[in-house]
């Protein structure tokens, strides 16, 4: 049995400019209407999978670690840690994850790591028997960022994952890992940062590929469509291009992070264009060796 869970984390407003690269604001704003400020909405979702002896956590959102004023600047919505609220809600805490994949250490996806913000405290990292499992390249990336994604990522976190004793670097042709099983294999993208890492999930009857910010969301599935946070847009178009045809065949869900009604879907193709075809907005302890889509 191999069970699979949507978990919302805190959520956020962005600039819709930003999130939707060189798409034209009459284009990008039919798909996500913006606020008076120009900012969308934005889910930070995580993935929790439970085989009966582990529960494994793909990424922990935004979290609630920012200072208010920080809070205000990027739109984070709610000023308590939704997903430990998320969690409780199946009956665990952050005590209970035995491991923590990270697609890469930006912090919306990375920040929930930490505790809430507490003036005059240091960061400090929850999940405190989880192992944190992070591609090399991602987490090199975090340690030397360029002075243009520098301010994506946070300062304190590689070296308090470090200081854990229980960081786990990886590299893509890792594969199945031991702690993991061979439920669950890697691949590297680059497009949207160095070494993003991506789980795909596989269960008997269906299969989960986490999209993280290759694919944000439903808007992003159309392949000419990137951020304006993507280091190399035009590498990530290719690698989308290279995926899609794949999942379509296979019937893979994409599961998406920022989407802020949809947390998975699986794709259709028309002459060479890509778009969503079943959706599902959450699902819990979803039996992926058992059923094709929750019941």
């Amino acid at each position: 049995m191999l069970r699979a869970s949507s978990l919302l984390g805190n959520s956020q407003r962005l600039d819709g400019g930003a999130m939707f690269g060189n798409a034209p604001r009459a284009l990008w704003s039919r798909l996500a209407p913006p606020d008076e400020l120009g900012r969308v909405a934005l889910a930070c979702r995580a993935l929790l999978l439970e085989d009966g002896q582990r529960r494994i956590l793909l990424e922990t959102g935004i979290g609630a670690f920012f200072p208010p004023d920080l809070r205000d600047r990027y739109g984070v919505v709610e000023p308590e840690h939704v997903l430990l609220a998320s969690l409780a809600k199946l009956g665990l805490t952050d005590a209970d994850i035995d491991a923590v994949v990270l697609s890469h250490l930006h912090f919306d996806h990375a920040g929930g790591l930490l505790r809430e913000h507490r003036a005059g405290h240091a960061p400090e990292l929850l999940f405190p028997r989880a192992e944190f499992i992070v591609g090399r390249t991602a987490f090199e990336r975090a340690l030397r960022p360029h002075l243009r994604d520098r301010a994506s990522f946070i300062p304190e976190l590689p070296e308090l994952l470090k200081q854990s004793g229980r960081l786990r670097l990886i590299d893509e042709n890792s594969g199945a890992t031991s702690s993991l099983g061979d439920r669950m294999e890697f691949r590297e993208t680059l497009g949207h940062t160095p070494g993003m890492l991506h789980a795909t999930v596989r269960g008997e009857r269906a299969s989960l590929f986490f999209a993280a910010d290759l694919v944000p969301g439903r808007a992003w599935v159309h392949l000419p469509i990137t951020m304006g946070y993507d280091r190399f847009p035009e590498q990530l178009v290719n690698e989308k291009a290279a995926l899609f045809a794949d999942f379509v065949t296979r019937g893979v869900f994409l599961f998406f992070t920022h989407d802020p009604e949809v947390a998975a879907a699986r794709l259709v193709e028309n002459a060479g264009r890509f778009k969503v075809g079943q959706e599902l907005p959450t699902f819990a302890r979803w039996d992926l060796d058992a059923q094709s889509q929750p019941e």
